[in-house]
């Protein structure tokens, strides 16, 4: 098994943990880029607290973009058979119908992991009116190193190919104004997807987001989130010592 795969197999597990609440069941899924034409992803209906290496698929990005790019959408069953298509086995399970926006996430520049979770915390703000105010907003330090300034936010859009789309118009809208890819994308009435370079970088945000919304709750109930101000998020996002930290954590 190489060391990619063995990686993956760790995120996907400490994601899936039962006590850490981000994922049951067959929720969420995982992935990993093995180079510019091809990632791993977890299996369609497999469980990633008990992920197995038969249970990762091997898939083509250049399919699943081109279908991103395109215009318009497509039948259900034609998007089940571009998941098919797209395995480099084609006797391999098949593939999340999440791998579209896995795939296009992995296509950029020094995005290596992709995790996607249904935190219960963070997924209640994500179904309340505060939804948005969650991705704009930052509460505490730890916060900013770890999901950044803030978060690219999806209105809630059917998940497959639609949501592929809206999440890749949100991230390129999100690097024009921010000048730098996001850690954190939350979707609307759904869940997160946290990105990064390693397994590190993945983890830290998807555990920081659900930490963030526990605080938020807690705000909300003692009588009021109060968020800091751009300037405050400047200052932490900047400082040297906050970059060495990230360093140190691979984040």
């Amino acid at each position: 098994m190489s060391d990619l795969l063995k990686n993956l197999l760790s995120l996907s597990h400490n994601l899936g943990s039962e006590a850490r609440g981000l994922a049951m069941l067959g929720e969420g899924n995982t992935s990993a880029r093995i180079d510019k034409d091809r990632f791993f992803v977890k299996a369609s209906g497999t469980s990633l607290g008990t992920l197995r290496e038969e249970d990762v698929v091997e898939c083509h990005s250049a399919p699943l973009l081109a279908l991103i790019a395109g215009e318009g959408a497509l039948e259900d069953k034609a998007v089940d058979q571009a998941l098919l298509d797209c395995r480099v086995d084609s006797t391999a399970k098949k593939p999340s119908v999440e791998a579209l926006f896995h795939g296009y996430l992995l296509s950029l520049e020094g995005i290596n992991y992709v995790g996607h979770t249904h935190p219960i915390t963070a997924n209640g703000l994500l179904c309340s009116p505060v939804a948005r105010e969650v991705a704009e907003t930052r509460l505490f330090p730890d916060e900013i190193v770890c999901c950044g300034r803030r978060s690219v936010f999806v209105p809630y859009t059917d998940p497959g190919l639609v949501l592929a789309k809206a999440i890749r118009a949100g991230v390129e809208k999100f690097i024009e104004e921010e000048g730098e890819k996001p850690r954190v994308i939350l979707l609307q009435n759904h869940g997160v997807i946290t990105l990064g370079g390693s397994p590190q970088a993945v983890e830290a945000a998807m555990y920081m987001t659900e930490k963030a919304a526990k605080i938020r709750l807690a705000a909300i109930s003692a009588g009021g989130v109060i968020t800091f101000t751009e300037e405050q998020i400047n200052r932490i996002s900047n400082r040297p010592d906050e970059h060495q930290r990230r360093a140190m954590l691979k984040i």
